[in-house]
């Protein structure tokens, strides 16, 4: 089970080695008075509503660490309550890496990231793997999807943090950027057609 609530955030994030490291490297007065959420607010909720991929960080007992890359259209990852996000999990290609994971170590990283507006959230937490729940299957579907959910994963946030964009390219959907596009050649083809127009209207009255 995750850890209590009570509990400061940023220790999920600066584990004693972790301190030990800034207090040698001289950040540790930067980073000492931090302060982290470990429940959903506003600024999240908007966030994940946005998302349309993330990766997801796991590791086995052992430590040895995996990174799976998550997506689907925007509403996918969805916020479950005030402390918990939640995915379908749909039949991939059954490597099972992270599910078999998250069975001996439900310990579980998620980055999320909006390369559009270069912003990025960081989130700690556990992850539950529910298998054979129809009705949370059923409620984490995505409408029109073909496929069908094969188990959902429940992340249970111990804390986050919005990070900075500093080195994060921006980069913009490609349909995004083809609609943008089409508009424009569309409002200069229709600007175009009235020039012509209008050319060829002084050409018929002789002036």
């Amino acid at each position: 089970m995750p850890d209590s609530p009570m509990s400061d955030p940023t220790d999920h994030a600066f584990s004693p080695s972790v301190k030990a490291a800034q207090i040698r490297k001289g950040s540790r007065p930067l980073y000492a008075g931090m302060i982290m959420a470990d429940r959903v607010d506003a600024r999240l909720a908007a966030f994940v509503g946005e998302v349309r991929s993330f990766y997801l960080g796991s590791a086995s007992a052992d430590g040895q660490p995996y990174i799976q890359h998550r997506g689907g259209p925007k509403g996918f990852l969805k916020v479950f309550d005030e402390q918990r996000l939640a995915f379908a999990d749909y039949r991939g290609n059954r490597q099972y890496i992270s599910t078999g994971n998250f069975t001996e170590n439900p310990k579980a990283f998620v980055f999320l990231m909006d390369y559009a507006n270069r912003r990025r959230i960081k989130l700690w937490g556990e992850i539950a793997v529910v298998e054979g729940d129809e009705a949370l299957n059923a409620a984490l579907a995505m409408p029109g999807y073909r496929g069908v959910p094969e188990q959902a994963m429940v992340f249970t946030i111990t804390a986050w943090d919005i990070n900075c964009p500093q080195h994060i390219p921006q980069l913009l959907p490609a349909e995004e950027v083809a609609e943008a596009l089409a508009s424009e050649i569309s409002a200069r083809d229709a600007r175009i057609a009235v020039l012509e127009a209008q050319l060829a209207a002084l050409s018929g009255s002789g002036t």
